[in-house]
């Protein structure tokens, strides 16, 4: 043999090439969703977790961040191999726009961490186990987030879409899980929707979205319907109407002949001897003969120099039974809430002011005068030592 093939040996190879090439797509055909809805059910839920995510991000306070998903077909036995518990499962539930349900999943760390963040915590301060109340937590987080899914899905199908407030169970064991709430994807295959999610500094795990086969070909083909949908038809602007022009200025009346001054024209309408013909653009520069206007100059009535406030009766009188609050302050201190709750009988508060130094009267808050303190009878007084001008 020379090692050199024949024509026909070299179709038989070309041959069995083409048919491993054919036989490719029949080695998947047992896949229950085609590459194409896969791909269509992975970009729905990047759109709708991407929606959740900022709507997490208002919750916790924290940088949400939520990957671009991974989509596979898997079973029940799969899942729970890979899958490491305890964790929390939250069934959602569509009751409008479309019918069946899906499923997250959240490892509980990653619960304990939400819920902390959602009761005012830092993230830090976890419990030991999941309680009734972080259960509740979480469903409220995840009803919240989920209803701005189920808002973009409704923008993508163009269709109101509505889901059922989630339930949330702990799942320590496999067999604890309630498997009517899992009867669509139990016994049989199931879309996986893998997100890695991280949450500030305190969250770097995956959540996990199930859908059963049934609800991804329906989401499917109403997101296939929506794009193929012919767009609403744009309604042809029309142009506003453009202003009417600006109607032209006729030209002012020539003036009358004075007295004494010939006509422009003879009695037979011609131009006399001598005078040309006044033309358009004369009229148009016609300007009418300035009139005389008597002006003169304002006069006002001066001002009377004699006139002096200060020297004018002022009537006092009129506010003499105005009454007035006079308080007399020996002193100022500060103290801090702490110290005036241990406050008790007996309790000395030491003032700003020195032992014989002059008090404050003021009226009506303002400081008018200073004095010092005296005993009249049973009464204390305050003498007047000094005005404040």
């Amino acid at each position: 043999m020379d090692g050199m093939l024949s024509q026909d040996e070299i179709n038989a190879l070309l041959g069995n090439m083409d048919d491993a090439g054919d036989a490719a797509p029949d080695a998947t055909s047992d896949s229950p969703l085609t590459a194409q809805e896969q791909d269509a059910i992975g970009e729905i839920s990047n759109i709708c977790m991407g929606t959740a995510a900022t709507t997490l991000y208002s919750l916790v306070n924290q940088k949400v961040t939520i990957t671009t998903p991974s989509v596979s077909i898997s079973t029940w036995d799969e899942l729970v191999a890979g899958y490491e518990r305890p964790c929390v499962f939250i069934n959602i539930s569509y009751k409008e726009g479309i019918e069946g349900n899906n499923v997250l999943i959240l490892r509980e760390d990653d619960v304990k961490v939400i819920t902390d963040l959602m009761m005012g915590g830092d993230g830090t301060n976890l419990a030991d186990e999941l309680s009734e109340l972080h259960l509740s937590a979480i469903c409220e987080a995840m009803n919240q987030m989920m209803g701005s899914s189920a808002t973009s899905l409704s923008s993508m199908l163009n269709e109101k879409v509505d889901i059922s407030p989630p339930s949330a169970d702990l799942v320590k064991m496999i067999d604890e899980i309630d498997e009517s709430k899992v009867a669509s994807l139990h016994n049989s295959t199931f879309v996986k929707v893998y997100f890695k999610m991280e949450i500030g500094d305190l969250v770097d795990s995956s959540i996990m979205q199930l859908y059963p086969i049934d609800l991804a070909r329906e989401l499917y083909a109403k997101f296939r319907s929506s794009q193929e949908a012919e767009p609403p038809k744009q309604e042809a602007v029309v142009p506003p109407p453009a202003p009417d022009p600006a109607p032209a200025v006729a030209p002012p009346p020539a003036p009358g002949p004075m007295a004494g001054q010939p006509t422009m024209q003879g009695m037979a309408g011609q131009p006399m001897m001598g005078q040309p013909m006044m033309n358009q653009a004369m009229a148009y520069n016609y300007v009418p003969p300035v009139q005389d206007v008597n002006a003169q100059p304002v006069q006002f009535q001066p001002f009377n120099m004699g006139f002096n406030p200060v020297t004018q009766q002022e009537n006092i009188d009129l506010i003499m039974d105005v009454p007035l609050e006079v308080t007399v302050e020996l002193g100022r201190t500060s103290k801090s809430i702490k110290e005036i709750l241990e406050f008790a009988p007996g309790t000395i508060i030491e003032l700003d002011r020195i032992a014989g130094e002059p008090i404050d009267v003021l009226v009506n808050g303002k400081l008018v005068a200073k004095g010092e303190v005296v005993v009249i009878e049973e009464s204390f007084g305050i003498r007047v030592t000094d005005i404040i001008k």
